[in-house]
């Protein structure tokens, strides 16, 4: 039998992405100042949440999350999983497509490029 976990309410459980000890730049961080990480990967959303077209966020989405509520569940030996409500989902990560899926894709949709000379010309 294997166990699960399943956020009740408006909440999710969030995989929390380990933390850099590098940064960017290739800055290496000492042990000591460990920057706390506050992103991760939605691997679950209650079932109130699922169904709500308004909140934006799916399964396997990238997050930004205030740590503050975030509960950890002690599930794993390296305890990376929390239940974080929603009012703490900060922002979700997207990738937007190229330009030649953009064109292929959203065909019938104008374009910034389109609304901008569109609202020069109105202006003439």
């Amino acid at each position: 039998m294997t166990e699960s976990v399943e956020p009740l309410g408006p909440r999710l459980l969030i995989r929390k992405d380990e933390a850099r000890q590098t940064t960017r730049g290739g800055i290496v961080l000492p042990d000591q100042s460990e920057i706390p990480t506050i992103t991760g990967r939605v691997v679950a959303v209650s079932l109130e949440m699922e169904f709500d077209d308004v909140f934006p966020v799916r399964k396997y989405d990238k997050v930004l999350f205030h740590p503050k509520n975030a509960i950890p569940v002690d599930f794993e030996s390296d305890n990376l999983l929390f239940v974080v409500p929603v009012q703490d989902i900060v922002a979700v990560f997207r990738k937007s497509p190229s330009k030649s899926q953009a064109s292929s894709d959203d065909l019938g949709q104008e374009t910034q490029e389109d609304f901008d000379s569109d609202f020069e010309d109105s202006d003439e």
